[in-house]
């Protein structure tokens, strides 16, 4: 008999319930732990924890060589949410050497969720994640690109604490990294480019008190260029990320302002401003070739064709000007469900922001909010440094601007990784200062290293008992069960011969979240070209545009979802939204736009 099965009950050969192993399994961790900190682990670490460059090698192999451990059981991620094929879209479109692709001919067929079709068929993302996927990609995958940027968040919030705090802490910050920010977590496991932008943070905040003690330029290059990634990865955010720096500066301006502004100084100033503005260039570029304005992004302009993605909950919502397939118009509907109804206000506001709170345990392990409470009451002490308040003030300042979104997400406060580390390590700091306070940091540290392990120890050895464990590990995101189905479709469309193209029909209780209509940067040129269903009548267009290709007809709403040949159907009738008219054209002029659904089904 397995003996992960016996978590099911009590009635096993030891008399162990499920409660009675995992208390079992976490005495045995700790127990080890504690056993082997003080003569090997702890003068190993300060030893290591002085050899920067050791270190950062070891941090960025770690992560990596700790997930593809984890390979067996679970697979290279599959693209699910269409955020994600935003992102690898724009990675396909940099791969050939471009920043926008020209519109189709057809462009109907191939409407889909956060892609333009007109007046360039684009992604609506930033470039910055992208070049990580284009760059895993010419390695063989996009997720390449994930898991090398992976390790390389690890090293940095390591090179970042250095110029923060002591070695050991620097160090130890690194191994918090890989446990929060590694193998299981959310940003190793699909394509929504969220380390690249802490990477950004890591780059910008760990140049900033090396520029001040040192005043090498070499630091204000890796300043700029942390606020360049950011730009081209966060526009919005990146506001705050430069009034955070700005702040970090401002008590040099009062207390020698002559010296603050020498020669030397604005020297320096102005090699970041140079480097930075690099991102600004690249967002213009991007602007010009995929809206054709230079100052128009494309997330505006899908807003103001589509309606999506919401806005900030302090303008008014958008309204589409273009026609919207059902699922279009449902995804609108969902979007703008998640303002406020009667528009924002302080209590809609400050409501919002203390709901939020529950998702910073994306941040932080549990026994680590109590190194967080201990560095904010130390705040209330004497002799406090600027810099104390600076690294918790910089974070609320990101809560407080992204808050004006409707939805969060774990990569609106992605600057705020290396400092949220910060934060934990220094909290652990003033704990061990405290009488018996050592072995309470210790308690702290192995805790969170058990509940690591613990959890990595399950997707290591997975059996079917230890799969159904997997609804109380609500924190780490590995390999969603979701995709087994797009898994699937892709195996079976792997052995399809020759060039194919793929109609898919939905079926009315479709749900509007599951898109499959996406496709590579030049559609022309891709083997599987995958496309909506719009009716015999329009289907006709397509299919003798693509006289060459071998037409099939996929219905991912059958169970199981069926791929067969092509079957014409007719085009059903038109449907209107019933909450807007229809308008004439799309013109920017008008204050009150309509909308039309496309035939699709």
């Amino acid at each position: 008999m397995d003996l992960f099965e016996t978590f099911k009950s009590s009635d096993n050969p030891i008399g162990f319930s499920a409660v009675d192993y995992l208390e079992l399994a976490l005495a045995v961790m700790l127990l080890a732990m504690a056993l082997a900190w003080r003569p090997y682990v702890a003068p190993f670490g300060a030893r290591l924890a002085r050899r920067m460059w050791t270190c950062m090698a070891i941090l960025f192999a770690a992560p990596i060589a700790l997930r593809l451990a984890l390979l067996p059981h679970h697979p290279p991620p599959v693209p699910d949410l269409y955020d994600e094929f935003g992102h690898l879209l724009v990675a396909d479109t940099l791969r050939h050497f471009r920043l926008a692709n020209p519109p189709h001919a057809l462009h109907q067929f191939f409407e889909t969720f956060f892609v333009l079709q007109q007046p360039s068929y684009s992604s609506i993302y930033p470039i910055g994640p992208g070049i990580v996927l284009a760059l895993g990609a010419l390695l063989g995958s996009p997720w390449i690109g994930v898991l090398a940027m992976s390790g390389i968040l690890c090293a940095l919030c390591y090179w970042m604490l250095r110029g923060w705090t002591s070695a050991g802490y620097a160090l130890l910050g690194g191994v918090f990294a890989i446990l929060l920010y590694g193998p299981m977590n959310q940003w190793t496991n699909n394509y929504w480019g969220g380390g690249f932008a802490a990477a950004a943070g890591c780059l910008a905040y760990g140049a900033l008190p090396r520029l001040r003690n040192t005043g090498f330029p070499r630091y204000s290059v890796l300043l700029g260029l942390g606020v360049a990634m950011y730009l081209i990865s966060r526009p919005y955010e990146s506001i705050f990320l430069i009034l955070s720096i700005a702040a970090y500066f401002a008590p040099l301006l009062n207390r020698a302002r002559a010296q603050a502004l020498s020669p030397a100084r604005l020297r320096l100033a102005a090699v970041a401003l140079a480097v930075a503005s690099t991102g600004l260039l690249v967002t213009a570029a991007q602007n010009k070739s995929v809206t054709h304005r230079v100052l128009e992004l494309p997330y505006t302009l899908s807003q103001y064709q589509y309606g999506v993605p919401a806005a900030l909950t302090i303008f008014p919502q958008p309204e589409p000007h273009n026609p919207l397939t059902p699922q279009q118009e449902a995804d609108y509907r969902m979007q703008r469900g998640f303002r406020p109804t009667g528009g924002e206000t302080l209590e809609t506001y400050f409501g919002r922001l203390i709901y939020r709170t529950r998702y910073y345990r994306f941040y932080f392990y549990p026994p680590l909010y109590i190194a967080l409470a201990a560095y904010l009451i130390s705040l209330a002490g004497k002799r406090r440094r600027f810099r104390d308040f600076w690294a918790p003030g910089t974070c609320l300042l990101f809560a407080l601007g992204i808050n004006f979104f409707p939805q969060f997400q774990f990569h609106y406060m992605a600057a705020c990784v290396p400092l949220f580390l910060l934060i934990s390590v220094e909290g652990l700091r003033r704990i061990a200062r405290l009488d018996g306070g050592p072995l309470a940091a210790r308690a702290l540290i192995f805790l969170c290293l058990a509940q690591f392990f613990f959890w990595y120890g399950l997707h290591l050895g997975e059996t079917p008992a230890l799969a159904e464990l997997r609804s109380y590990d609500t924190w780490n995101s590995i390999n969603n069960p979701d995709t087994q189905i797009r898994r699937d479709i892709a195996a079976k469309v792997a052995k399809l011969p020759g060039n194919v193209l793929i109609f898919v029909r939905y079926w009315p209780q479709h749900m509007f979240r599951k898109e499959w209509v996406y496709n590579a940067a030049d559609i022309d040129a891709s083997r599987v070209v995958w496309a909506r269903d719009l009716g015999d009548a329009e289907d006709r267009k397509l299919l003798t545009y693509y006289t060459g290709r071998a037409a099939y007809l996929f219905e991912p709403d059958a169970r199981p979802p069926k791929l067969g040949p092509y079957a014409p159907e007719a085009a059903p009738e038109q449907v209107a939204a019933p909450s807007r008219p229809t308008p004439a054209a799309p013109d920017k002029n008008k204050k009150t736009p309509k909308i039309e659904l496309l035939n699709a089904r």
